[in-house]
């Protein structure tokens, strides 16, 4: 049980109207924006965690997973859903900060709906419950984040929800049979890391990563 669901559990009157999800991406989706925010141009070619990309890069990822995740949420199937992630490195378009923002909000927006959580949805061309797939918009955003603060020299701060969820989710598919998160093999922390430690380190990057070191973890 998450810290969200706990809460809920134990202050009724706090609870979401009925059929609402327990999980919101809002406050994830205002860091993300925060970090973009504050990402200076000539920082758009620094490294990143993720070996294959810069930081323009790593944004123009963010614009088309909030994208894909939003229409997602909609069930609006089509180009932004159907693309496999990895098909070509992203680049940045003139006008992606405000494309940027206004993804984030939508996102948000898209997944508060209790619809958005059931049936089937597409991301990435991949079929999938609406549940798994507002727990993986959630965690791509958490971890991305990670990666831009780090990348940027900003502070990160993602709200403690989101991170119950990103681990829960990671934790899972490492012990799967499979082995392994979606981002890359488990860095190896200790049991008493923080938190976000612990998240990144599932992700396949190492927590103590910081520029201009070279990246050691690969992002898809």
């Amino acid at each position: 049980m998450t810290d969200a669901e706990r809460n809920a559990a134990q202050h009724p009157e706090q609870r979401p109207a009925a059929g609402a999800p327990l999980i919101d991406l809002a406050a994830q989706a205002r860091e993300v924006a925060r970090l973009a925010a504050g990402t200076a141009e000539e920082q758009l070619a620094a490294p990143t965690p993720c070996s294959a990309y810069a930081v323009r890069h790593l944004l123009g990822h963010l614009v088309g997973l909030t994208a894909a995740f939003r229409d997602a949420a909609r069930k609006e199937l089509g180009p932004t859903t159907d693309t496999p992630p990895g098909t070509a490195l992203p680049e940045l378009a003139p006008g992606w900060r405000a494309e940027l923002a206004g993804n984030l909000d939508a996102l948000a927006a898209a997944w508060r709906a209790p619809a958005a959580w059931k049936r089937e949805t597409q991301v990435g061309d991949v079929t999938l419950p609406g549940a798994a797939a507002g727990r993986f918009a959630l965690n791509e955003l958490v971890v991305h984040g990670w990666d831009l603060a780090r990348a940027t020299g900003q502070d990160y701060a993602p709200d403690g929800p989101s991170l119950d969820v990103s681990y829960a989710l990671l934790a899972a598919t490492a012990a799967g049979p499979e082995s392994g998160s979606p981002f890359g093999a488990a860095v190896p922390v200790s049991a008493d890391a923080p938190l976000l430690d612990r998240v990144v380190a599932l992700s396949g990057r190492h927590p103590d990563w910081t520029p201009p070191r070279n990246p050691r973890a690969a992002c898809p």
